[in-house]
């Protein structure tokens, strides 16, 4: 059994020579390299955590590496398993995680001392992990005032953060059962409960203050007054994932039993040692919260590269590039589409970035553009490729990176805040003060379908506008977004939260 002891007289780093072998045998010692420069312990420590106790850690600041120890090699192997198949990414870096050759850690708590009083306070609400060991939680370790039901606010909110993405960070710590999101005072906040109030600890001790994005959208975290969340509907603002039954109230669309069947799958499944990849949700949000996790650190769906989409079903009588820019620059700024000349009920469209494509993918895959349900994934494909000089690819192929219509050029620009899921209700912008209710009924009719219910703002430049479906809404979108409503007037579309 080798143990590294450590002392303070800085020549601690010559015993670890040894780790840098790539194959050592399993220990419950794992060697982390490549560490950004300012990580901190507690970031070290959540990355063990939704694996079983952690025991000891050991950072090495000026060599960007760290010992973790946890509590038994099974939890170990279990760890290290599920980073070969997924690079785990701290502070949006990609790390290295191996087997130490050392069995265990013994620090000189002198040197390690600060690290050692990070490592104490997560031990006071880890006395018993329930999350991978299956046992409940003992009864002493968690005060009466520690509530399973977390609030969290999140700040600096520049893209939309979805149930499914909150769902998908927070389900490291544990099961969650319920999410309530809503608005209060001008901020995007929710209520998560989950099974046990140690994994609420585990969370809030790991999550409060990250980003969720590079850059903004930061959770803060407390503990909630409440016990337990009474959930009505399972929809895009709130979700009970032990009832996959309940409806979904507000002409939201209700969850297609499979994907119920899979909620539930996933509830169960989260239990189970090693049952710790992202589970069960058919469908691309799926992939936007992961790239969300990934950005916590908690594992690797890298966004930085993958800025091109593989859109499928397409109707191919009706679409064309200038539609398909017109309905994913709702999410993000459209560089390129192409419409596959082999393929036509297939194109790719190139985002700005690699977040943008992600939320163009989450919000639109499954919804019915033309009269197909569209398809929206992730390509193989860096760009998108120009027609070559001189070739007439039947305009199937167009370079919008000069258009005048992105509505994300400007850092910061209040369009990041007025991002939603498609829906039957649309904000309309822009509009001359001579232009009635009428005319507007009468031109969003004029897109095939019907115009349910309507609202002016009070300076009459804006207004809420309901169609009966939210693929004729997509449709009256596509049609008059930027159209020309007089007097040079281009009229403003966008996605409504809200109902008339």
């Amino acid at each position: 059994m080798s143990s590294v002891v450590v002392t303070a007289n800085g020549n601690d780093n010559k015993k670890f020579k040894g780790d840098d072998k790539m194959e050592a045998a399993p220990s419950r010692v794992l060697h982390i390299r490549k560490l950004p420069g300012e990580v901190t312990e507690t970031e070290v420590i959540a990355l063990g955590l939704p694996f079983g106790k952690v025991t000891n850690i050991l950072m090495l600041k000026g060599k960007n590496q760290a010992f973790l120890e946890l509590a038994t090699e099974e939890a170990a192997s279990t760890m290290v398993n599920y980073y070969t198949t997924i690079t785990p990414h701290l502070r949006n870096q990609p790390i290295y995680i191996q087997y130490s050759n050392h069995k265990e850690l013994k620090t000189d708590s002198a040197l390690n001392q600060r690290a050692q009083a990070v490592l104490q306070a997560v031990t006071a609400v880890q006395t018993s992990n329930s999350t991978v060991t299956g046992t409940a939680a003992n009864d002493n370790t968690v005060s009466s005032a520690q509530s399973p039901v977390l609030r969290i606010i999140i700040d600096n909110m520049y893209y939309p953060v979805t149930l499914d993405v909150l769902h998908q960070i927070f389900s490291k710590f544990g099961t969650v059962l319920k999410i309530i999101t809503f608005t209060k005072n001008n901020q995007f906040q929710a209520l998560l409960q989950y099974g046990e109030p140690v994994n609420a600890q585990q969370a809030k001790l790991a999550l409060d203050g990250q980003n969720i994005y590079n850059a903004c959208c930061t959770l803060r975290i407390d503990f909630s007054k409440l016990v337990n969340l009474n959930v009505k509907y399972n929809n895009d603002k709130s979700r009970d994932y032990t009832r996959p039954d309940l409806p979904s109230g507000d002409g939201q669309p209700a969850l297609d039993p499979a994907i119920a069947a899979a909620f539930a799958k996933e509830t169960s499944l989260l239990a189970v040692p090693g049952a710790l990849s992202p589970l069960g949700i058919p469908n691309a949000a799926a992939a936007a919260a992961a790239a969300a996790a990934s950005r916590v650190g908690m594992h690797g769906v890298s966004t930085g590269g993958n800025t091109v989409l593989l859109v499928s079903n397409l109707n191919e009588e009706m679409v064309s590039p200038q539609s398909l820019f017109t309905l994913f620059g709702v999410y993000g700024d459209v560089q390129r589409v192409k419409i596959l000349y082999n393929k036509k009920d297939s194109a790719l469209i190139q985002m700005a970035d690699g977040n943008q494509s992600q939320l163009a993918m989450s919000h639109l895959n499954g919804q019915k553009m033309y009269g197909k349900i569209i398809r929206v994934t992730l390509s193989k494909h860096q760009t998108v490729q120009l027609p070559r000089e001189g070739l007439d690819d039947q305009g199937l192929t167009k370079d919008f990176s000069n258009s005048p219509l992105h509505r994300f050029k400007k850092p910061g620009s209040k369009n990041f805040q007025n991002i939603f899921p498609p829906s039957a209700t649309l904000h309309l912008s822009n509009i001359p003060q001579n232009i009635t209710e009428d005319d507007l009924r009468t031109l969003f009719t004029n897109t095939g379908g019907n115009v349910k219910a309507f609202k002016f703002f009070q300076d009459h430049k804006m207004a809420l506008l309901q169609m009966s479906t939210v693929e004729e809404a997509i449709q009256a979108l596509i049609d008059l977004h930027n159209y020309n409503i007089g007097d040079n007037h281009h009229l403003r579309v966008s996605f409504s939260k809200s109902t008339i």
